[in-house]
């Protein structure tokens, strides 16, 4: 099953990727007599997505077949990111070793290097990132997120898929410049407002048989600068689900960002992509604030 939430009615509304398009769950609600929560964040936290992916597995798709007058084409949507307010997200960063190397840096090789965002940065498909006025050099990077369902602690790599509520394609972005001058000041180069892309669909773990064999790609203008394949990280998202939730309790819309195959300078009107195979495509414009506050 696929998720979205849509701006609809000044709301930001749960929606159901369908043949025929996105359908409200406040529509299957009131067509098919169910009770679903609206919201993607309080249908995870709830515990409701996995029943609501289990009656789309069983009968549900086919019902919702009958409500294609109520479909929105995603052409005509306008996206809300997932949801706004994971209480974790954890960055994992050079998990590549092509990317170190872009970098002239040594990939880490005894734990995941991992920093974190601040839920002020997210932004959804559309919306534009923000080239920030104490930055001269801010990259972006596409990224396969990890979105967890269910509070876990401890996890053991076997069980990694277990507590997951699914995936996400994320633009993640870094004022490469601010980093580059002091390596600590990390948290402040990651965590401008809008620093990160996320979405447009949640794809639950059922629809992803192979998550190794997934290609990422970071994309610029049109033009692939980066792809790689997730079996190339240094450490699988196996490996981050069970390392992060032996540092810190994982709750439900917790989110782990994988790593990027390669950052890409981003500078005023271009449009970045995060592209994975099976994924609808994440795309933000870049808006420089120096540029548009000269003009």
């Amino acid at each position: 099953m696929r998720l979205a939430a849509i701006k609809l009615d000044r709301t930001e509304a749960a929606s159901v990727l369908t043949g025929a398009g996105f359908i409200p769950i406040g529509d299957i609600n009131e067509k098919l007599g169910c009770n679903w929560p609206t919201d993607v964040q309080e249908l995870i936290v709830s515990g409701k997505l996995e029943e609501l992916a289990s009656w789309h597995r069983a009968a549900g798709s086919r019902q919702l077949e009958a409500l294609a007058n109520y479909a929105m084409p995603e052409a005509v949507v306008e996206f809300a990111p997932l949801y706004r307010r994971p209480s974790k997200i954890w960055g994992i960063g050079l998990n590549y070793a092509d990317h170190a190397k872009d970098l002239a840096e040594s990939a880490p090789t005894l734990a995941p290097a991992s920093f974190a965002k601040f839920d002020t940065t997210i932004i959804g498909h559309g919306e534009a990132i923000k080239i920030p006025l104490q930055s001269e050099k801010t990259t972006a990077e596409a990224e396969l997120a990890i979105i967890f369902g269910k509070k876990c602690k401890n996890v053991e790599e076997k069980d990694w898929r277990i507590p997951l509520a699914g995936f996400t394609t994320i633009i993640d972005v870094t004022a490469e410049d601010i980093l580059r001058a002091n390596p600590r000041y990390l948290t402040r180069a990651k965590n401008f407002d809008t620093f990160l892309g996320f979405g447009p669909v949640l794809v639950t773990t059922d629809e992803i048989e192979d998550v190794a064999a997934l290609n990422v790609a970071t994309v610029l203008n049109g033009v692939v600068c980066a792809r790689n394949t997730i079996s190339n990280m240094t450490f699988p998202p196996s490996r981050l689900v069970s390392f992060h939730s032996n540092v810190a309790t994982m709750l439900p819309g917790d989110l782990i960002l994988t790593g990027t195959p390669r950052a890409v300078l981003i500078n005023d009107g271009d449009i970045v992509e995060c592209r994975i195979d099976g994924f609808e495509t994440l795309m933000n414009p870049v808006i420089d604030l120096k540029v548009r506050s000269a003009a």
